[in-house]
């Protein structure tokens, strides 16, 4: 004889599996990524694991002022800046060249001048660092912030990238090459020691295996072209060593002679084989500490 079903019974249990089934889903999914606050702060670092923007408070940065010897790439890094804060056309911007030149610094500041600049104002700029190992979340990023009210400063430092590194493309598709594209209350800054952003060997070695030598490297170096705006930062004179620690030392207010600093900031800079601002400020501080002297929070 054949059993029958209670249909309530089987309608529960269906249910039941299918209750069992969502809620394993739901664990599987990634998470929601929450709505991002804005006005929390100015600036904010973007986290990919979980997908979010976290606030900076306080960001570290130089005063402007303090940035000696990159007066040109300052002062064009500052007007694209402030022509994209105020909704004019402006170019993303790639800072490159020797090391401890002040080029993230830079970044940082010229922020800062405009929010300054445009206190007034209703809507203030923002500045979101995205790390380097996130590269390719970049249009994840570019799609929470299109449609804001803010504009974004996206900014990467010491971005670069290896021979086996594909993430490139995402970066290429967000500055110009995707359907949608950058968004307008977007611009991308990026800090690299390399003009081209890859290795040169690695360029080297695709031009001497490929068949069409031009085309193996085009795709790769076509990176570089996405940025409009090129900013070389190129290795201190003595001279604008010197200037550079000067004003670190007035700055912080530490009250001591130059002649009495300079023979040892000479020897602080050869001792390590290099004359840059961040030698200078590095110098400052191994100074105040002699000193027994704070340095100045900016």
């Amino acid at each position: 004889m054949t059993q029958q079903t209670d249909p309530a019974l089987a309608a529960a249990a269906t249910l039941e599996v299918l209750a069992r089934i969502a809620d394993a889903l739901e664990r599987l999914a990634p998470p929601a990524v929450p709505t991002p606050d804005f006005e929390a702060a100015d600036a904010f670092v973007w986290h990919n694991e979980p997908p979010r923007f976290e606030p900076v408070p306080r960001v570290n940065r130089v005063e402007m002022d303090l940035l000696q010897g990159i007066d040109r790439v300052r002062d064009q890094l500052v007007e694209n800046t402030s022509r994209f804060a105020r909704g004019l056309p402006a170019n993303n911007a790639l800072l490159w060249g020797a090391r401890g030149m002040g080029k993230s610094s830079l970044v940082k500041a010229a922020h800062a001048r405009i929010n300054r600049d445009r206190a007034a104002q209703a809507s203030r700029l923002k500045l979101v660092e995205i790390h380097r190992e996130d590269i390719e979340a970049l249009p994840a990023l570019m799609g929470l912030v299109r449609g804001s009210a803010h504009r974004f400063i996206v900014f990467c430092d010491d971005l670069s990238f290896d021979s086996d590194d594909t993430s490139y493309k995402s970066l290429k598709a967000v500055l110009e090459g995707g359907i949608e594209g950058r968004p307008d209350n977007v611009i991308f800054y990026a800090t690299s020691n390399r003009r081209h952003l890859l290795p040169r060997d690695m360029m080297e070695n695709e031009r001497s295996t490929a068949i069409n030598p031009g085309e193996a490297v085009e795709e790769k170096v076509s990176l570089s072209d996405r940025f409009g705006l090129w900013l070389g930062f190129h290795k201190c004179s003595q001279d604008e060593y010197l200037s550079m620690v000067d004003g670190y030392v007035a700055h912080h207010g530490l009250g001591v002679p130059e002649e009495q600093w300079r023979p040892q900031a000479l020897e602080w800079a050869t001792t390590r084989g290099a004359r840059s601002g961040r030698t200078a400020f590095q110098f400052v501080q191994d100074l105040a500490g002699r000193l027994g002297l704070p340095l100045k929070a900016d």
